[in-house]
This record gives structure tokens, sequence and C-alpha cells, in this order.
């Protein structure tokens, strides 16, 4: 194609479903990247929490105050925050190596289209 022509509506459509699909990738990557920042903040609350005798005092965050607690009930749900964590990763990574293969076999398509609008008339 030259400068002078536009980009067929065909060729168009595909390469906005594209951008689509890199944008969804780019928000779970994202969506990813927060999770594992959540399970390293689990387990670094839950080693100190092991640290801490049954006698300490140990709070927990409820909005901007904290709550005091025990040290049985916060490692339940730190470690029922780091098992949900895990299973939306899990998830996530599913998502992310769907829309990867998605993504490569829309380049093909695209790269078919280009090369096959590209080619002289047959006469």
């Amino acid at each position: 194609m030259s400068q002078g022509q536009q980009i067929p509506p065909w060729l168009q459509e595909q390469l906005m479903k594209l951008q689509q699909s890199q944008q969804n990738l780019q928000s779970i990557m994202a969506q990813k990247q927060q999770l594992d920042m959540e399970l390293m903040e689990s387990d670094r609350a839950l080693e100190e929490l092991r640290k801490a005798s049954e006698t300490d005092p140990v709070f927990k965050h409820a909005g901007t105050i904290l709550i005091k607690s025990t040290k049985a009930a916060l490692i339940t749900e730190l470690e029922e925050k780091k098992e949900l964590a895990n299973t939306r990763s899990t998830v996530l990574a599913k998502q992310e190596t769907r829309i990867k293969e998605s993504i490569k076999e829309q380049e093909t398509k695209i790269n078919e289209m280009i090369r096959g609008a590209q080619k002289p008339p047959s006469q």
C-alpha cells in the first residue's frame, strides 16, 4: 500500500481488534502485578505474625483504624487472603495465555491480509 492509499475498512477493523486485545493484555498484566504485591505483603505480615508470641497484642487494619485481634485469627485471615489471591493469579495467568495466543493469531491474520492486498491483481 502506498502512502496515498487509505487503510481498507476490513484491515482497520482487524487492527482495532488487535489493539483492544493488547489493551486487555496490559490490564491483565497490571492486575497480576497488583496481586503479586498483595501476596508479598501478606507473606511479610504472616512472617511477622509468626514471630510474635501468643501473648503479644496484634492489630489489623480496618480502613484508617487499627482493631485489636488475635494472632490465630489474623493468621487464618491472611492465609485465606493469600489463597484467594493465588486463585485469582492462576485465572489471570490463563487469561493472559489465551490473549497472547489470540494476539499472535490476529497478527498473523493481519499480515496475511496485508500481503494479499499488496499483490498485483491477477490477469
